[in-house]
């Protein structure tokens, strides 16, 4: 009787659709966060959106980057050696009501854009998941990632996404990378 009955659960467990569903590595109310310069990173952000669904916000700056590349690389390399924190345009309402957080930002120096360590530094988020995505011209992530580890020690971080540019095919690049990291699309 007792195999029978471990049987039956076994069965009940392993069957689709009953029984307790994959965890996703998303959970509970999505945001998606992004500091974009160029416009890459918010084309890979809305894409990103349009899949996962959530709360798209865009992190903004309140004196703007120059719009020079050089002038922009030149001034994005002196508030990193300095650890500035620019000051932001923009904030997030109730960002205890996000419980992950994909964060979108490009490779600047190797490292996360000074504007995103303002945002991260601004809100709590011990017990979150964050999940970077990049655009690069070529650095691919470098050392974003121990970056945001570094601001926010107490947050799940999960396998980041990157991107050169824009992305060439970004929606199917995202598709396959959500499908790796466990999250669920909200097609």
């Amino acid at each position: 009787m007792k195999v029978i009955v471990l049987a039956l659960v076994v069965l009940f467990l392993m069957t689709p659709g009953i029984g307790f569903a994959a965890e996703s590595s998303a959970k509970g109310k999505v945001l998606v966060a992004y500091f974009s310069w160029s416009g890459n990173t918010r084309e890979i952000a809305k894409e990103l959106q349009r899949q996962v669904g959530g709360d798209l916000f865009e992190i903004v700056v309140e004196t703007p980057y120059p719009t020079d590349y050089n002038a922009c690389t030149d001034q994005a390399a002196k508030e990193l050696k300095a650890q500035s924190r620019p000051a932001l345009k923009t904030h997030v309402a109730d960002m205890k009501s996000y419980d992950t957080v994909f964060l979108g930002y490009p490779n600047w120096w190797s490292s996360i854009p000074m504007p995103v360590a303002t945002f991260l530094e601004e809100y709590d988020f011990a017990g979150k998941t964050i999940v970077p995505f990049c655009s690069h011209g070529g650095g691919g992530i470098a050392q974003t990632v121990s970056a945001i580890g570094k601001l926010c020690p107490k947050a799940k971080i999960l396998e980041a996404f990157s991107a050169y540019g824009r992305g060439g095919n970004v929606a199917s690049s995202l598709a396959t990378w959500l499908k790796k990291i466990g999250v669920e699309t909200a097609k």
